[in-house]
Order: structure tokens, then C-alpha cells, then sequence
């Protein structure tokens, strides 16, 4: 296949870059004399959490080829090249034949192989309690067995696993070494554990914290709760949902200053209504509203339930947030998943071509993944935001 190529300025150096690829693989990657000064290059976005997206919601039976590739392209139009499908409580056996048919599915197009890069199980393994069971379904929550870990990495084959748990039910803490050793990538979250128990689960091998600030009562003991025990925590990548919405700019500023870059990373927890619109919505057996605020509720509820965040406007919530450059953050939302998965990454030869074309020329920052978008071709949609302004 022919080599194609963009150029624009390196998202890290600001210098001028040709990148070229052929098929789904990055062939060159050099600076060259001069370019638009509006246009920039960068890795494609990896999110490590999408329940649903563009109106279609991942936690049903029925899901088609057909949807899953529009899910997938309206994702890459957004910035997001690659990600992992994610699965939330259910019946544990309906949950591993969703999964087996979302395999299936996957195994029939190159495109969905390249972009669903692996599989995020979060529950039922969680705690049931109010407020820590989020959106999930506590009558359908257990405790974990080897039976089951066993079970999932035969379904799931040799792909990537990212397992959230909650290491304060019963076998959990015993199971996290068995997890790791068969290859999975092990998450806390929806818990409420004592700060002894969440220390040893990362001793056991836990490596990450599944959306800090979400999957937890909205009033909190300000004398111990689950957010000052993971802070004192050591060994965690913390991720956090950056739409000002399930954490607030203050408490998202706070985690920047206690956590070093590294340990930061971002994701949409997307559902059905993300890349969509106001309107109801399917989050497995939930209806759900989703205001003109972005805002997914529970009907009747004030409790939030995913989000209906675009990858690229998460960069860029974040990036305002923080009162920095879109470029200081864009690796949390791209080079800091892969790293947590192991998966290969960045703007070289070799690595994936799921980089991300944007021009800030017009009024509305314009977002394209050339490599992906190119066939099929996919219409280009503005973001809501410019960097650190307003959204």
C-alpha cells in the first residue's frame, strides 16, 4: 500500500512534522522546513472506559456489526482511534456471552481490530453499597472467584483485560496476584476499602483507580473517606473523567498537584448519549436522561450515570481546567492508557497511525484521524472548545 502523509506541528516541539503511514502503521516521522502554524499532529486518543457511544449502548444483546463500526467511526471522528469496550455488571454469565459475541463481532473487521484494542470488565466484582454501586446494579454484584477469572481470560482470548474491582470483598485481595498473573491489568473502584486493605491490594499487584471522584456518595466523612485514603495511597494511576461534571475543577486541580503527570490518566466513561445529543438513552437495563448540561442521570435521580463526553472535549475541559496549553494534557488521554494496557503508542515509526490531524484555523477547532477516517470517509465535526477556553 502507498505511503499517505499530513503535516503539522509536532504537539510536543511545535516543529513542523511530515508523518507518513501506510495502512494502519506510522512509516515516518520528520521535521521539515515549514507548515501551518494552525495545524497541529498528535497520538490518536485511547480511552480505557467507553460503555456506548453515538447512541448505541454496548451493554446489549443485540448489538450489530453495523453499529459497533458506527460507534467505533464516530469515536475516531471525535479523536478516539482505539479504546476499550467496556462491560458493566450483569449476570456474570450474560456478561461473558456479551463479550464472546463482541469478540465475534470484532474478528469480522480489520477496522474494529485495530481501534478495539481490548476489553474493560468493570463488576460485578464491586461493592453494593449506596452511593459506591453507582450505576450498577447491586443485587447483581459477587464476590469473586479463580472460576471466574479463569472463565474471562478464556473468553477473552489473549486480549488486553483491564479488570475493576472492589478489594474489600471477600476473596478479592487473594485473586488480585491470580488476575495479574493471567494478564490482566487490575483497576480498584466502586469501593469503599480502608486504606490497610487498599494498600495491599496494590502490594497484591492492582496498579490503577477506575474514575476517582465517580462510583461514590456525593456526601463524604471529611474526616476519612474513600478519596483521602486512595490520596495516601502510594502506586496507583488514578484515572479521572475530565468534564467538570464528576469532578469538580477544584478537586480536579487538587489530584494535579498531589499526583505526578504519570499517575494521571483520562478517560470518558462514555455512554450511549456521548457523541449524540439530549435525549433518552440505554445503559444495559437503565433508561436514562441526558440533558442540554451533558448531564446522564438516572430519571427522577441526581445521580450521574457515564457521561456523554466526546474524547476530544475531555482534552480540552481538562486543559481549561488547569489553566495550561491542550498539548500539557493530551498525553493523559492517550500515551498515559496505553502505558497502563501496555500497549504500543505515540508519533513514530511503527507505532499505530491513529494519530490526530487538528486545525485550529477557523472559528471551531476542526478534528481528524486521517489514517482512519479516510475509509470510510467520515464527516469532521467541531469540537465545543479551544484549548483552555471557554466550552
Amino acid at each position: 500500500m502507498n505511503d499517505h502523509e499530513v503535516i503539522g506541528r509536532h504537539y510536543r516541539t511545535g516543529n513542523p512534522t511530515r508523518v507518513r503511514w501506510a495502512g494502519r502503521q506510522i512509516t515516518e516521522v520528520t521535521t521539515v522546513d515549514s507548515c501551518s502554524p494552525e495545524l497541529w499532529i498528535a497520538p490518536g486518543l485511547l480511552d480505557p472506559q467507553v460503555n456506548g457511544y453515538g447512541g448505541i449502548d454496548f451493554q446489549q444483546d443485540a448489538v450489530s456489526l453495523e453499529e459497533l463500526l458506527l460507534a467505533t467511526r464516530q469515536l475516531a471522528r471525535d479523536g478516539c482511534g482505539r479504546y476499550l469496550l467496556t462491560l458493566v455488571t450483569d449476570e456474570w454469565g450474560r456478561l461473558l456471552r456479551r463479550l464472546g459475541q463482541y469478540r465475534a463481532l470484532r474478528a469480522q473487521s480489520l477496522e474494529l481490530q485495530a481501534a478495539v484494542v481490548g476489553w474493560h470488565i468493570e463488576g460485578p466484582f464491586l461493592c453494593a453499597a449506596p452511593g459506591f454501586c453507582g450505576a450498577h446494579d447491586p443485587a447483581l454484584m459477587i464476590d469473586p472467584t479463580p472460576a471466574h477469572l479463569q472463565e474471562l481470560r478464556h473468553v477473552a482470548g489473549p486480549d488486553p483485560l483491564l479488570l475493576t474491582i472492589a478489594p474489600e470483598r471477600t476473596g478479592a485481595l487473594h485473586l488480585i496476584p491470580e488476575a495479574v498473573r493471567l494478564g490482566m491489568r487490575v483497576s480498584l473502584g466502586h469501593t469503599n476499602a480502608s486504606a490497610d486493605i487498599l494498600a495491599e491490594a496494590v502490594r497484591s499487584g492492582a496498579r490503577a483507580f477506575t474514575h476517582l471522584g465517580n462510583g461514590c456518595p456525593r456526601d463524604l466523612d471529611r474526616h476519612d473517606n474513600i478519596l483521602w485514603r486512595v490520596f495516601e495511597t502510594s502506586g496507583l494511576i488514578i484515572g479521572l473523567i475530565p468534564d467538570r461534571i464528576h469532578v469538580s475543577p477544584t478537586l480536579f486541580r487538587l489530584i494535579h498537584r498531589l499526583f505526578p503527570a504519570e499517575s494521571i490518566y483520562y478517560t470518558t466513561d462514555a455512554m450511549a448519549a456521548a457523541g449524540a445529543g439530549p435525549g433518552h438513552y440505554r445503559l444495559g437495563r437503565l433508561q436514562l436522561q441526558v440533558g442540554a448540561d451533558q448531564v446522564v442521570r438516572l430519571p427522577g435521580s441526581a445521580n450521574f450515570a457515564g457521561s456523554a463526553l466526546r474524547p476530544i472535549d475531555g482534552v480540552l475541559r481538562a486543559a481549561r481546567m488547569l489553566d495550561c496549553p491542550w498539548r500539557d494534557v493530551w498525553d493523559r488521554a492517550a500515551s498515559g492508557p496505553a502505558e497502563l494496557m501496555g500497549l504500543t503508542h505515540g508519533l513514530k515509526v511503527g507505532g499505530p497511525a491513529d494519530f490526530v490531524h487538528l486545525d485550529f484555523s477557523g472559528e471551531e477547532l476542526v478534528v481528524q484521524l486521517p489514517a482512519i477516517t479516510a475509509n470510510p470517509p467520515l464527516p469532521s465535526t467541531p469540537s465545543t472548545g479551544r484549548g483552555p477556553g471557554p466550552v
